[in-house]
């Protein structure tokens, strides 16, 4: 069994120009969802093995925000920032056969996709008051955990994820 967290980075300051869109840091309200993103993954045991950031700061960050509550590896891949779903399930499939979970901390609509592309059904409309659905969109910070039933990375495939849940930190 492999388990594959999807971590939106949080919610980012605006940028000057489009071509400092790499540096953007996280907004304040970012470094709290952040934050109560990280207490809320320690708090229900979910510690990943190893972490995967996009090196992009408002990833970065995100990413060191929860390595204040939940102590695992960690690399910072420059080949994470904004990328599509491909690229993102080729990192999961590359992850070391000893990883039984990982975290993607990374991007839109990347993460999105890529939870929709390997989930073996769609997930229901978000309904007031029942968290853990995908709902019209994959909000900063907000977290989709898939289980597979596999036994090596390299065997992750399209449909193959079976949803546990979406949490958004609004949720929490």
């Amino acid at each position: 069994m492999k388990r594959l967290y999807l971590l939106r980075h949080a919610k980012a300051a605006p940028g000057e120009a489009e071509d400092d869109d790499f540096t953007r840091t996280l907004a304040l309200s970012g470094i709290q969802d952040g934050a109560r993103m990280a207490r809320w993954l320690r708090e229900n045991g979910h510690v990943p093995d190893l972490i995967l950031a996009s090196a992009a700061a408002r990833a970065a960050q995100t990413a060191e925000l929860l390595l204040q509550q939940i102590k695992t590896d960690i690399e910072y891949r420059d080949t994470l920032y904004l990328a599509e779903a491909a690229k993102l399930v080729a990192a999961a499939r590359g992850a070391p056969a000893a990883t039984a979970s990982l975290m993607i901390v990374g991007h839109n609509p990347g993460l999105e996709d890529a939870a929709l592309l390997l989930a073996d059904t769609p997930p229901r409309r978000a309904e007031p008051g029942r968290p853990g659905r995908l709902g019209e969109k994959f909000p900063t910070c907000a977290l989709a955990i898939l289980d597979f039933d596999i036994g090596r990375w390299r065997d992750v495939r399209e449909g193959g994820g079976r949803w546990v849940e979406f949490v958004r930190p609004m949720d929490i």
